[in-house]
């Protein structure tokens, strides 16, 4: 599993490269790997329907039991196969989708990343090693969205998307840590096991809300919906690999894998029941304004996100199966719908489903594919839509939880669905062959294969569910705690109350797909949603947040270097003061002046008057030589205790300072009073705040020994080890080596640095 995660990175540098040496072959070359990974994970199946997990773990920091640990079970098994399978099939389509383009190269390289990150994500039994790859996941997509960048609303999309999905990594990142104190490990498995402790933290409210944050953010959940159909700027493979299929499941991951740790939390279960509920009448009813092929399948997706959530917000094992189910056949029916989406967009150049119908006689094949995916959507036997959609009507009706409110939202949002099925499904390829801005023809097969798969699979899995009861079985055991039950999956149920809602939401939505132009008359009102939505209360929060932070540039970036040392000295006073302030009585100063001998005491006296007369003095010249007093005083402390080699450097510098000073100063024109005395009164108390600080510290820091001091063992060592007795020398060019070393490095970079200004200097003259 390692090497499955890191070879896709490893990979990514190389696609570049490999797309300038293979060029139209690089498509299907490099699908060979996601290919290869799908063959590898499908070979754990039989270990997987046995309900057990495949781990493995390595350490990376034991000191901080930090570890990179994967295990794959059957939750991971699923998206597992998900981000390869389908990745294999949106490589093998970009390759001809996108022949040509000069970016292709960074395409693929893009891809793999975030391909390597979501299995990162998915595979990870760290929580800390989940955030890395969380994190990576919403920076490869900030690429993939944005990968037309020339165009303003490409790079709008993708830093929106960046941006709202990170503020759910750092809300992830906070809940981790605490919950990894609160519990003593970051391994989820050991966060299940341990679930009563970690529920019994007094911040468990903040840590289930922070989890959920980032799952909202993640998956696009009401109100942080508005990012993905914004983000269908990004090239057809994007959305249909990103934005159905892997990157926004990631929350839904989330959320299932952490179920059985907050599952006794009454918070988690009903703030993702009414998240879900809202995110999904919300998706449908906007899709339903659109006319954008992307734009309708993207908030058919938010629509789905929203039942799945609402599935695992039900919490029973009847519910959690159903979302297993619904996972894999939204990715099926959705991925196929995006990328017929981007055949047509590329076939005939049009992208307006009102401008486009009787494509069948054009591209029969694709209009086959569309019609079986499209009618997999809307829940029509025998496909695999049907099962699930019958799955989500019966969960429903046997959860209690806003009964009989939750029936109604989800008929009528399951209206919507049919809808826009036929909108997306049937709408472009039936009725009289409109003139589109390309003429029409089939697509080529890189473009039709993968959707044809999915339309295979949609109708495999529903005319035999059966083969995946095991599997659904053994996942649901893993993600609900103490549940024997045992779902089975069928395509006929009976003529039960699911059944006959099902039909009869069948039947309507197609009555309002057929009315819809009458229809749309009545959701005018919600031009309004768009104004004053979270999308405009995100725009003006980013306005608001570049205001400060071009405030506070102003302030802190303003280009005056006294400003700059004033700040950091301010911060650090402040900052180290209130650490201070806060622990004072636990700090301990031993004044001892029986040792001060009297000609220290005079030579500190010398030294401070010198500093002194530094500030004061109105010519140059007198306090440049203060200041050389202050460094000469300074090197005889070193020589008094023992340190002559730091004197000897102290005086060779003090001096050639004093010398470069008197000969730049000598010729400059005397001092002039530029500070005010308020100016002034501010900065003397700001520097004796700093020097009462350092020496409160210097002199607390005597007390405070935390380990054994390391000078004896210098001592006793220099001449066994190094034979050297000059203590400190060996120290220099033995134990401390590498510090040396580089010390040295710099100051000949910074050498060769002058040498060469000095060498461009003399070259102009």
């Amino acid at each position: 599993m390692v090497l499955a995660v890191f070879s896709l990175f490893l990979f990514s540098f190389f696609t570049p490269f490999l797309c300038r040496v293979f060029q139209k072959k690089s498509g299907w070359l490099f699908s060979l790997l996601p290919l290869s990974l799908t063959l590898y994970f499908l070979s754990q199946t039989s270990l997987i329907l046995q309900g057990q997990t495949l781990t493995h773990t390595f350490e990376w920091v034991p000191l901080l039991n930090f570890s990179f640990s994967f295990h794959l079970d059957g939750l991971s098994y699923l998206f597992a196969m998900l981000i390869c399978g389908i990745g294999t099939v949106i490589v093998f389509y970009s390759g001809s989708y996108l022949e040509g383009d000069r970016y292709l190269g960074r395409f693929f390289c893009s891809l793999f990343v975030f391909m390597g990150s979501m299995l990162g994500v998915v595979l990870s039994n760290n929580v800390l090693v989940l955030f890395v790859f969380w994190e990576l996941t919403s920076l490869s997509s900030y690429f993939l969205i944005g990968y037309n960048h020339e165009k303003k609303e490409s790079r709008y999309a993708a830093l929106q998307a960046l941006l709202v999905t990170g503020l759910g990594g750092l809300a992830l990142l906070v809940a981790v840590l605490m919950a990894g104190s609160a519990v003593g490990s970051f391994e989820i498995t050991v966060w299940v096991e341990r679930w009563q402790t970690l529920i019994s933290s007094p911040y468990i409210s903040a840590i289930v809300i922070l989890v959920l944050l980032a799952a909202f953010t993640k998956s696009a959940q009401f109100p942080f919906h508005f990012w993905l159909p914004n983000a269908m700027q990004a090239p057809t493979p994007v959305s249909a690999y990103l934005h159905s299929s892997t990157m926004v499941k990631a929350g839904i991951y989330l959320v299932a894998r952490l179920n059985p740790v907050f599952s006794e939390t009454p918070l988690w279960f009903t703030t993702i029941e009414i998240a879900g509920l809202t995110t999904m009448i919300v998706g449908a009813v906007l899709s339903f304004t659109q006319n954008q092929y992307k734009l309708v399948l993207a908030y058919m997706t938010v629509t789905a996100l929203g039942m799945i959530l609402f599935l695992l917000g039900m919490g029973t094992a009847y519910s959690v199966a159903a979302a297993l189910v619904f996972i894999l056949v939204h990715a099926l029916y959705k991925a196929a719908l995006f990328l017929i989406a981007g055949a047509v967009d590329h076939e005939t150049g049009e992208k307006d489903l009102r401008k486009l119908s009787g494509l069948r006689s054009k591209m029969p094949l694709t209009a086959i594919i569309a019609l079986v995916c499209g009618l997999s959507m809307a829940g029509v036997p025998p496909l695999f839509g049907f099962i699930g959609k019958e799955l989500f009507l019966e969960s429903t009706l046997k959860t209690q939880l806003f009964y009989p409110l939750n029936i109604w939202v989800v008929s009528f949002t399951s209206l919507f669905i049919v809808c826009a099925a036929c909108f997306t499904g049937l709408k472009p390829f039936f009725g009289k062959l409109a003139v589109t801005p390309k003429k029409p023809h089939e697509a080529p097969l890189a473009l039709y294969l993968g959707p044809l798969i999915f339309a295979v699979l949609s109708v495999g899995f529903g005319l035999y569910p059966k083969v995946l009861d095991s599997f659904v079985t053994a996942s649901v055991h893993t993600l609900v705690r103490s549940s024997s039950d045992h779902v089975h999956l069928a395509l006929w149920h009976g003529f039960n109350q699911a059944f006959f809602i099902s039909m009869t939401v069948l039947a309507v939505g197609v009555a309002f797909y057929l009315l819809r132009d009458v229809s749309l008359k009545l959701f005018k009102p919600l031009a309004i949603f768009k104004s004053l939505g979270p999308e405009k209360a995100y725009q003006i929060f980013l306005k608001i947040l570049n205001s400060v932070a071009k405030t506070q540039t102003l302030i802190l970036q303003n280009g005056f270097l006294r400003y700059y040392v004033f700040f950091i000295i301010l911060t650090a006073v402040f900052l180290c003061g209130w650490v201070v302030f806060l622990h004072q009585e636990t700090l301990q100063m031993t004044f001892n002046f029986s040792d001060i001998k009297f000609h220290e005491f005079l030579l500190v006296l010398l030294i401070i008057a010198a500093t002194l007369a530094s500030t004061v003095l109105r010519s140059r010249i007198s306090a440049i030589i203060s200041l050389g007093v202050v460094g000469y005083g300074v090197s005889v402390i070193f020589v008094i205790f023992g340190a002559p080699d730091l004197a000897m450097t102290q005086i060779v510098i003090e001096t050639l300072i004093v010398v470069l000073f008197i000969l730049v100063f000598y010729h400059l024109k005397p001092f002039q009073n530029l500070s005010s005395k308020g100016s002034k009164l501010r900065d003397a108390l700001l520097a004796l705040s700093a020097g009462a600080l350092m020496t409160f510290l210097v002199l607390a820091a005597q007390d405070v020994q935390y380990a054994e001091s390391i000078s004896p063992y210098f001592e006793q060592n220099s001449w066994l080890l190094a034979h050297g007795r000059n203590v400190v020398n060996v120290i220099l060019v033995d134990f401390r080596a590498l510090d040396t070393l580089g010390e040295i490095t710099v100051l000949a970079i910074a050498g060769l640095g002058i040498f060469i200004l000095l060498k461009l200097k003399l070259g102009k003259k």
